[in-house]
């Protein structure tokens, strides 16, 4: 009875040491964590402010940037009105700018200064004076306006809007103006709008610091190729008058307001120095500051606060470029309360002290409760003495008891092997009997219900599957059984999933007893595994079947059909546009749209049916035909209305349609895994039909297809095999009827096809990228034929040669066009690149760009089917181009349709006034002949005159001298 002595009465005092030492240590190591947490969440914070910052400064800036450009283009729009109008009359100019200043208000004024010399000076003040009794040419001097002085040249403001509030300005001599002077200089290099620097636009107490945007104004029909031509063209300049604070008020009036920033905007002053235009208040205090006048005081003052200010100092600076001149963006972070931004970290710091206050004072109590331990000890000390002698008598019970423990202990270890979460017993009959473990609370199926059953009475259709009569076939032999699993449905219908190891008792005789065992509950493995198989046969983004799923629906379709001899109709869906959704509203756009589609398709079909997604953009339907409801084409029509229904993306809303190719099984007569495929190519003859329209399979489809495959198949030899042939249409003038160039178009020379017309295989070239190896070929062709005709001595006549969008978008275009007029010798006057208008529509600045440095070579640029497509007087005015082709099918309705007849004469007139060039395509009849040639048009093409000719043939046309007769019989 040794272990019975009381312990050293020293013992639980050193304890007590122990434990007060450890509540110092929690404290310092608590408070330590709760510092080093606090600092981290403290730097999380600033990181969040900082990245908010950059955010809503870069939204300032881009708006800000993008509000400037269209500032530019309004001096752009202004400076057209010259170019496309000459002369412009005052009542013009005043019609078309006051639409301007309606829609922009932060324009003052819009003035033209007309450029004179001394001896014109007496009839423009005669002219002045008209408008306004009393008006000369003047200038300001002294600090009021004077009549100008004699000098050589005058620039004088002869047209101002509005006229009121600016009279002032009108005759002012704006060639005395510094600023106005370096901004047309600057105008005239770009031929862009020039920006002057910051000044006061007007006089009195609603003057405001703006600028001018400047262009020049040149003489009708003058070369402005070059910044020295242009010199010498100018003949005057305009100017737009802008109030920079009002522009950037309205610049930002569409960005949300945010007081957690103080923005300031400065602009280049006359003297050089950067000068505040935004906001007013600070504007104005800089302008006064300017003067020498002392700043006024501040309205309000903030009161000091008594906490540290743990914000970051954020700031951003930003240049930007305008029309010129420089403006810089300085946008500022305001102080904001303590707790608006650091709430998380000063939480951290309150919550840690806290708990490490409370972990001190519990170790403090441990420390104390050991000092009680000790004194309770000694005083048990003299009652253990007493009960050593009833501890002998228990021990004959103590031995009884051991025997019921080992038999316990070893049912335990029994469970204990299994890894179980519950246990459970069943009697003879295998009847539940017992469980225990908290089977209720972990599995929600309550116990009661399952006493008195066996496992296929409780378990759900256990006895319809070929486990369940397994796992009785186990029981019926008293054997083992372990991994067992059934479905129990819980107290809400839901159904959960068990797991159940068992093994047989047998009492001291050998008779069956029951079972004992544990149990399991997997129903969230199960579930994980119907997700895991779900994900496995659906597609992601839609949730509809995927293709392995839907190889399976149309297995059993197939095989429904064949039992029944019902129809299976295939449908493949493929939406149009879909790639102009990706690319103009991005791919999460896209991924709304498809899942819109795919919604829109499950409820306009019945349960029965079958939609999967194929990928990307296309989907399958899968409709099987029953006794009661037969399949129609109205089911087809459904569906694309359906889809064609409209669409919001963001804040636009979106008209998709699609095309759809069908199949029937079996009346098409193909195997079931072709299905798919002839509803494919049903699909792409409904694209080729224009889309929106859906078609049913027949074979003569699939020869189509066959027939394409064939002619990509041989389109990829057909260089290496020098099958491809240039022939050329002869290019009429219309005033001397002479040949004065031609159109070079390409022809296949198949061995066994024939001659195959170019409509049956650019197309195909153009989807499979040959078009740029083609068109390279025809290029270099096309000109190495010309230089060898100039040789020859057949003159020097232009050719003509299409370019290809793809030929347009490579990266190395002007490069190979700069190489193969080095190549072939041809002079670049002699070559015209002609160009569809959907070639540049994309991206308009980078085409400007590039037409340019194509330009820039020597060719001669034309715009090929003019009026067919994207028509814009804008583009047409910043292009290089120099001519314009009508398409043929307006000058094939001429004779018959007015409204084409009118088109043609527009398109005629448009491009005179711009200086351009027209010819016609397509001529046929003396009758188009006669029409073109009355409304001025330049030149002709088309089968009246000839036809395309091959090589030779054209050469012996241009010697014979053909010719168009100057006039047409009647």
């Amino acid at each position: 009875m040794d272990l019975l002595r009381p312990r050293p009465p020293h013992l639980p005092a050193f304890l007590a040491h122990r434990l007060a030492f450890s509540t110092v240590l929690t404290l310092c190591a608590g408070m330590a964590a709760t510092v080093i947490l606090a600092v981290g969440v403290l730097h999380l914070e600033q990181d969040k402010q900082a990245l908010a910052f950059e955010q809503q400064a870069g939204m300032r800036i881009g708006a800000i940037r993008r509000g400037l450009d269209q500032a530019v283009e309004l001096a752009a729009v202004t400076d057209a009105l010259f170019r496309s109008v000459t002369p412009v009359t005052r009542t013009q100019f005043h019609d078309f700018t006051t639409q301007l200043l309606n829609r922009n208000p932060f324009i003052r004024s819009i003035s033209y200064h007309r450029r004179i010399d001394d001896s014109g000076r007496a009839a423009l003040e005669a002219e002045l004076a008209q408008v306004h009794p009393g008006s000369a040419i003047v200038e300001m001097r002294e600090g009021r306006m004077q009549r100008a002085p004699q000098r050589a040249v005058y620039t004088p403001v002869v047209f101002v809007e509005p006229y009121a509030g600016n009279e002032v300005v009108f005759g002012y001599d704006v060639g005395r103006s510094k600023s106005l002077e370096v901004a047309v200089a600057r105008a005239l290099d770009s031929d862009r709008p020039a920006a002057t620097t910051l000044m006061t636009l007007s006089m009195g107490p609603d003057a405001q610091r703006g600028f001018l945007l400047a262009m020049p104004v040149y003489r009708a029909g003058a070369d402005l190729a070059t910044p020295q031509a242009r010199r010498a063209a100018m003949v005057g300049s305009s100017a737009v008058s802008m109030g920079a604070a009002s522009l950037v008020e309205l610049i930002l009036a569409s960005q949300p307001a945010d007081d957690a920033i103080h923005m300031t905007i400065a602009a280049r002053g006359g003297d050089g120095r950067l000068q505040v235009v935004f906001p007013r208040q600070a504007a104005a205090a800089a302008k006064a500051a300017a003067q020498g006048v002392p700043p006024s005081p501040p309205a309000t003052v903030a009161a000091p606060t008594a906490w540290p200010d743990l914000s970051p100092r954020l700031r951003h600076i930003s240049d930007l470029d305008f029309a010129g001149q420089t403006w810089r963006i300085d946008i500022a972070a305001r102080p904001r309360p303590l707790l608006a931004d650091h709430f998380g970290s000063l939480l951290a710091m309150i919550g840690g002290s806290m708990l490490t206050l409370l972990l001190s004072a519990l170790m403090q109590s441990l420390a104390q409760r050991s000092r009680r331990v000790e004194k309770l000890v000694q005083e048990r000390t003299a009652d253990l003495k007493q009960s050593n002698q009833r501890l002998i008598d228990d021990v004959i019970d103590r031995q009884r008891a051991e025997q019921a423990l080992q038999e316990s202990e070893q049912r335990f270890r029994q469970l204990v092997s299994m890894s179980s979460d519950w246990y459970w017993e069943q009697d003879a009959r295998c009847r539940f009997t017992s469980i225990t473990g908290g089977f209720g609370d972990k599995s929600g199926v309550k116990a009661g219900r399952l006493l008195g059953k066996t496992h296929w009475e409780i378990a759900h259709d256990l006895l319809d599957s070929d486990s369940g009569h397994a796992h009785r076939a186990l029981v019926e032999a008293r054997q083992r059984y372990s991994g067992f699993e059934y479905a129990v449905l819980d107290g809400d219908g839901g159904m959960r999933w068990f797991s159940a190891n068992g093994e047989p008792l047998f009492d001291d005789e050998g008779q069956f007893a029951g079972y004992r065992g544990t149990g399991t509950d997997i129903t969230e493995r199960k579930r994980s595994e119907q997700a895991i198989h779900h994900v496995a046969q659906h597609d992601v983004l839609t949730g509809l079947p995927n293709r392995s799923l839907l190889q399976d629906r149309l297995g059993q379709a197939v095989a429904y059909s064949a039992r029944t001899r019902h129809a299976v109709w295939v449908m493949l869906i493929d939406l149009d546009r879909f790639k102009f959704v990706n690319d103009s509203m991005g791919h999460k756009a896209g991924d709304v749209l498809l899942m819109t589609v795919a919604a829109r398709l499950r409820a306009a079909l019945r349960e029965t049916d079958t939609v999967a997604r194929l990928s990307g953009d296309e989907f399958v339907v899968l409709l099987t035909e029953h006794e009661d409801q037969q399949l129609s084409a109205d089911i087809v029509q459904r569906l694309m209305d359906s889809v064609a229904q409209p669409v919001m993306l963001g804040i636009k809303e979106f008209f998709v349609t699609c095309s759809i190719g069908v199949s029937v099984y079996p009346l098409d007569g193909a195997p079931a895994d072709s299905l798919i495929e002839m509803a494919d190519i049903a699909m792409y003859r409904a694209k080729k039909l224009g889309r929106n329209n859906f078609q049913f399979y027949t074979p003569a489809m699939n020869e189509e297809a066959m027939e394409r495959v064939r002619i990509e198949s041989a389109l990829r030899k057909a260089l290496e095999r020098n099958e491809f042939v240039l022939h050329y249409q002869p290019q009429v003038d219309l005033q001397t009827g002479h040949i004065v160039g031609m159109e070079a178009l390409i022809r296949w020379q198949h061995p066994e096809m024939g001659m195959v017309a170019p409509s049956r295989f650019i197309h195909v070239a153009e989807e499979t990228g040959l078009i740029v190896p083609i068109g390279a070929w025809v290029l270099r062709t096309a000109c190495r034929q010309n230089k060898a005709w100039q040789d020859a001595g057949v003159g020097p006549l232009r050719v003509a040669v299409n370019l290809s969008a793809r030929q347009f978008g490579a990266a190395n275009l002007v490069d190979d066009l700069r190489h193969v007029l080095a190549e072939t010798g041809l002079n670049p006057a002699c070559l015209e690149i002609e160009l569809t208008e959907s070639l540049f529509m994309s991206d308009v600045g980078v085409a400007v760009e590039l037409l340019h440095t194509m330009k820039s070579l020597g060719v001669k640029l034309a715009i090929d089917d003019f009026g067919t497509g994207y028509s814009s007087l804008s583009y047409l005015s910043r292009f290089p181009i120099d001519v314009l082709k009508i398409d043929r099918s307006f000058v094939a309705a001429i004779a018959r349709d007015s409204n084409d007849a009118a088109i043609v004469a527009s398109i005629i007139n448009l491009a005179h006034n711009l200086k351009l060039s027209v010819i016609a395509e397509g001529v046929e009849t003396a009758d188009q002949l006669e029409y073109l040639r009355h409304h001025g048009c330049d030149q002709m093409q088309g089968y009246y005159f000839s036809k395309p000719l091959p090589a030779e043939q054209f050469k012996e046309l241009v010697l014979q001298q053909g010719a168009l007769p100057l006039t047409v019989a009647g």
